[in-house]
């Protein structure tokens, strides 16, 4: 992994933080068409066997958000062909936030989602399982106008941020960086677009958002500019994305979930190296009907992208393992989990379909 400081704390804090057991059991599994194929030009490498020449055909709906970090693996996979030959049909379903993304999957109506850092507590929960990490986040900012200098002067401030996602996150470790608590601001519950339309209209003094929005925010509100972003506070904190299912999707569905995951670790092999930037931003751009420049702008500097090789690696080593439990640590400290809700990395993250899925 890229992140030597963070994993240096992540690996000292699961020794010396007891995990107590008490996670829940759990529980894991709306329209978009898959993109146009890969442009003639593509120096992609073309898939010519299949990984999975004997399994049954599989539709599978996956939920993601209209961002980078969401499509950078999902698209990739789509267009280098790896779920064809996990013959393996993707129903793209777009939502706001990762607690969207679980309730549509408590629904049935999704199988496979993406989410990001704060959505993770519903898996400590025991509300979904994790069957993959997808990246080391650091899309999440606070974000102010010309008259907020400072996370102290965010004290009695009207202060916008999407409830339980990576947006709360962040919001809380600025805020306690400075000694502040919520308690200490006025926060507005809002969702992702409508934080953004608030800023805009001078609605909010601040704001705790992911990009893409993080960046329209500073193109279009003069004076506009970040306190906090996530890397900020890697020396106690890491922001994570992952992959998730439903529990009992999984245990009916085991096989599909390994197939879903080989494609999507071995598109991260591809879309992680800078060298392939610019096109996979072009794919997600095309996806989502957007300029280019600025997913490549996300592409660039909203995260850590891992391979899957690394992934598989940090498994292996006790470094992901490490990471989520770092992640914990830093719930209970935001006060999002309690620490009887604490509990083995193991309780929530499935190694046997990632491990499974590295076969490849």
């Amino acid at each position: 992994m890229n992140t030597k400081k963070l994993l240096a704390l992540a690996l000292s804090l699961a020794l010396s933080v007891g995990l107590l057991a008490g996670c829940g059991g759990g529980a894991g599994t709306g329209t978009t068409s898959s993109p146009d194929p890969a442009p003639a030009e593509s120096t992609a490498p073309v898939s010519t066997e299949s990984q999975a020449p004997e399994a049954e055909p599989a539709t599978v709906n996956v939920g993601y958000m209209n961002n980078y970090g969401s499509l950078w693996a999902l698209v990739s996979a789509m267009e280098l062909g790896y779920f064809e030959d996990e013959n393996l049909t993707v129903n793209a379903q777009s939502f706001g936030d990762g607690p969207t993304i679980i309730a549509a999957m408590e629904s049935g109506s999704t199988d496979f989602g993406y989410i990001g850092d704060g959505a993770h507590r519903l898996c400590v929960q025991g509300n979904a399982t994790i069957v993959g990490l997808s990246h080391i986040s650091n899309g999440d900012a606070v974000i102010a106008g010309p008259d907020i200098t400072s996370l102290d002067q965010l004290a009695g401030k009207t202060v916008g941020y999407a409830p339980g996602t990576s947006s709360e996150t962040i919001l809380t470790n600025a805020l306690n960086s400075v000694g502040l608590t919520m308690d200490d601001i006025t926060p507005m519950a809002m969702d992702a677009s409508a934080v953004v339309a608030a800023m805009l209209s001078d609605n909010l003094d601040a704001c705790a958002i992911w990009s893409p929005e993080s960046l329209t925010i500073l193109d279009q509100m003069e004076g506009a500019h970040k306190l906090a972003q996530n890397t900020d506070f890697s020396d106690i904190s890491v922001s994570l994305a992952s992959w998730i299912a439903m529990p009992s999707y999984l245990e009916e569905n085991h096989d599909v979930a390994v197939r879903f995951m080989r494609a999507i670790l071995r598109a991260m092999d591809y879309a992680a190296l800078e060298e392939n930037y610019d096109e996979v931003a072009g794919w997600v751009a095309d996806f989502l009907a957007v300029d280019k420049d600025t997913v490549l702008q996300q592409a660039r500097g909203d995260a850590d992208w891992l391979t899957g090789q690394e992934v598989l690696a940090g498994i292996e080593d006790g470094t992901v393992e490490g990471y989520y439990e770092l992640q914990q640590s830093m719930m209970v400290t935001a006060g999002t989990i309690t620490e009887e809700e604490q509990c083995p990395v193991s309780d929530y993250v499935n190694y046997d379909i990632i491990t499974e899925a590295g076969n490849y």
